[in-house]
């Protein structure tokens, strides 16, 4: 009768390792897709710091008025400045996928941008207008 409670203990205690292997393992799968998903976003808020750094270095550039869209190079983003008529500009920075604008007004033979920081929308209707050319 002993003989048979030691078998009963030993099935419990090969149960009780194979719930725990399993929860584990499920853990750690969990674990390794919440990895992933920081890792992705640590990249992105980078790459979004880049692009956003690289639109302040254009604003603070010396741009010519007469041509109607210069770019320039800074890092791994590109700076563009658009003429969009006689007395707006737009300024577009960017790499790969993520564009960031900027809008301003030529005043005196001046392009002063406007106060209220960048967008991360167009912010024309022409969506044409807001690619880097």
């Amino acid at each position: 009768m002993s003989r048979q409670q030691g078998m009963s203990s030993l099935a419990m205690v090969l149960l009780v390792l194979v719930l725990g292997t399993l929860l584990l393992t499920g853990l750690n799968q969990q674990l390794t897709t919440y990895g992933k998903q920081v890792s992705g976003e640590s990249l992105f808020v980078r790459h979004q710091a880049s692009v956003q750094s690289a639109l302040e270095w254009g604003r603070v550039q010396r741009w010519l008025i007469q041509p109607d869209a210069q770019c320039r190079q800074v890092n791994t983003s590109r700076v563009c400045l658009r003429r969009l008529n006689e007395s707006r500009v737009l300024l577009i920075a960017g790499s790969n996928d993520l564009l960031l604008w900027r809008t301003g007004t030529i005043a005196e033979g001046q392009i002063l941008f406007s106060p209220h920081g960048w967008s991360d929308f167009c912010p024309l209707n022409e969506r044409s207008q807001c690619q880097l050319p």
